[in-house]
């Protein structure tokens, strides 16, 4: 009889790179960790085939599992789709989506799209604001769901993990900072995470000169001298100095779907899968 890939088992593959390990995996999926650890290694047995690395030190996944998960998640949004679009009940309802501007830039609205054509029924209704908003929101049942960055220590088990980015001190090149003055420092808003997290870290002084909600409106402001700023990698070019090593190093942030504890719903857990299987681990639709 020729081997067979078990759903059930695809999906353990894909919740154990999810939530970065099998204790973390079994909890998402509400299982014990040994029926986890079954599933694989059945798996396994079926296609003759070790997908798990099993090391300390290791990656979790073997090259051929690597291989597998990439086409375990594609296999995955194909097989929901199938069965979405014979059921019986199509998916009703609505979704409040909160996420950061940073995700917008991305290719999720090729992604919510696609959601929508192929659930028609189903609003979603979404909200940019930013990570220290979104979190409140999600704890206070706001929103339904949430693409947002937090620092990498931060992310909790049930979490789907997009892609991690360092976050750099930077300044125009022939902008001269007096150290004896608080940093000028370029905000966000308000709200902003990564002010915020200078102000806690109570090795710098800062006073913030502006606040713009984009990131391409703060890297602008960098570059014409206005002041220094903390950036995502990606937005850092040649035009700004990077100053690692003289101010404090802030840690690396992640970027996660995240669902709110008061609203766990079938239209909520399908827009999870499709922005996770589309976004994760492809280069061509990264976040970050």
């Amino acid at each position: 009889m020729s081997p067979k890939l078990d759903i059930d088992a695809l999906r353990a593959l894909c919740a154990i790179s999810d939530c970065g390990g099998v204790t973390r995996a079994a909890d998402h999926m509400a299982l014990s960790q040994s029926a986890v650890s079954h599933k694989i290694k059945r798996l396994e047995q079926q296609i003759d085939c070790q997908l798990l690395a099993r090391r300390p030190g290791d990656s979790l996944f073997t090259d051929a599992g690597q291989e597998l998960l990439d086409r375990a998640r594609r296999i995955l949004s194909l097989h929901d789709e199938a069965l979405q679009s014979l059921s019986r009940q199509p998916l009703k309802g609505s979704i409040r989506l909160g996420m950061t501007e940073d995700v917008t830039s991305s290719d999720l609205a090729r992604v919510l799209g696609r959601f929508t054509r192929v659930y028609p029924d189903v609003a979603v209704r979404t909200q940019v604001r930013q990570s220290l908003v979104v979190q409140d929101q999600l704890a206070a049942g706001g929103v339904d769901l949430g693409i947002m960055q937090i620092f990498t220590h931060q992310v909790q088990p049930k979490d789907h993990v997009l892609s991690s980015e360092r976050v750099h001190w930077v300044k125009a090149r022939d902008l001269v900072l007096d150290h004896v003055k608080p940093l000028p420092f370029l905000a966000y808003d308000e709200a902003c995470f990564f002010h915020r997290w200078a102000q806690e870290c109570q090795e710098v002084r800062t006073a913030v000169v502006l606040q713009c909600a984009s990131s391409a409106g703060i890297a602008s402001a960098v570059r014409a001298g206005l002041g220094v700023a903390l950036l995502p990698a990606r937005f850092v070019d040649g035009d700004m100095q990077v100053l690692d090593g003289t101010l404090p190093e802030m840690p690396e942030i992640t970027y996660v779907v995240r669902q709110g504890a008061k609203r766990q719903s079938h239209q909520v857990n399908a827009l999870v899968r499709e922005i996770t299987s589309a976004l994760k681990d492809n280069p061509a639709l990264r976040i970050a």
